[in-house]
């Protein structure tokens, strides 16, 4: 891959964070699924996973291997799949982070279900500082 000239490095270092929030984002949604299925039912089966996430089982078992890789999640024969501490820090943060985008949305007109879908693509992308700045937005309309 060549050097890439100085004039394009802002660019190309946009497209790179751009790059790595996406497959950060997949991670992360997979994360705050398996902790919703286990707040719902004690465990978060592969099989569960797949269809919550509209993706087929072989798809849901590879994105498990790499949560397990990074140690974020756990599996027991027979049984479903679990957080780890970290991973259950992570779905917390993820979890507050989409609530925190859904009601800014809210905030400046967008309809309610319109915010949700919008907030699983924007979420992903936000830095903490816009997060922040989104809060601090919030509290001041409250």
């Amino acid at each position: 891959m060549p050097d890439t000239p100085p004039e394009f490095q802002d660019q190309a270092d946009r497209f790179a964070r751009a790059r790595e929030a996406q497959a950060k984002a997949v991670l992360e949604d997979y994360v705050e699924m398996i902790g919703d299925l286990i707040a719902e039912f004690g465990e978060a089966r592969v099989a569960d996973i797949a269809a919550r996430m509209g993706v087929a089982q072989p798809t849901a078992t590879k994105a498990i291997a790499r949560l397990k890789r990074e140690g974020l999640a756990t599996s027991r024969p027979y049984r479903g799949v679990f957080l780890t501490d970290e991973g259950a820090r992570l779905a917390d943060h993820v979890r507050a982070r989409h609530r925190t985008v859904v009601e800014l949305l809210i905030a400046v007109g967008v309809p309610a279900d319109i915010a949700e879908l919008d907030a699983e693509g924007i979420e992903h992308h936000v830095s903490a500082r816009t997060l922040a700045a989104f809060g601090k937005y919030l509290a001041q309309k409250r």
